[in-house]
């Protein structure tokens, strides 16, 4: 696999119908960064309080939302995690909402993780690789897509 589909890890992709709202959304990938043992719950807290505090900045393209904290002790290996959603959510962007697909990352400094979202950047620039996320229906479908 590529570094894109290597920065996943065990348990880290959830496919599901809905979310409440963008707060639901981000303790979700969030909780899937701790599950794969990329983070701990204290960086859940950042990532929450990051968007609280700065705003609706984590959507970064239409329907796509990169949440993350500052690099902390709480990280404990820089990778990724994705929720996508049947049902889309309003993240209060103004541009580029609503969201369906919603990445989380945890980062162990500022710049370890520039190669992978480097990738991920490209990846997600070609709208059929967007279209394909949106169709997986399991995680195996979304790692053979990322890698």
């Amino acid at each position: 696999m590529g570094i894109l589909a290597d920065a996943f890890g065990e348990g880290s992709i959830l496919i599901k119908d809905s979310v409440e709202d963008r707060s639901s959304a981000i303790s979700l990938v969030g909780d899937l960064l701790v599950a794969s043992g990329k983070a701990t719950s204290t960086y859940v807290a950042s990532m929450l309080e990051a968007v609280e505090i700065f705003g609706p900045y984590i959507v970064i393209a239409p329907g796509i939302a990169l949440a993350h904290g500052k690099p902390s002790d709480a990280v404990l290996e820089t990778g990724l995690s994705l929720l996508i959603l049947e049902q889309s959510i309003e993240f209060q962007h103004s541009q580029n909402d609503p969201v369906r697909l919603v990445f989380g990352l945890a980062a162990t400094d500022h710049e370890s993780h520039l190669e992978l979202m480097a990738e991920l950047a490209e990846f997600l620039s070609a709208q059929e690789n967007v279209s394909s996320l949106l169709r997986c229906s399991d995680s195996e479908q979304v790692l053979s897509l990322l890698g």
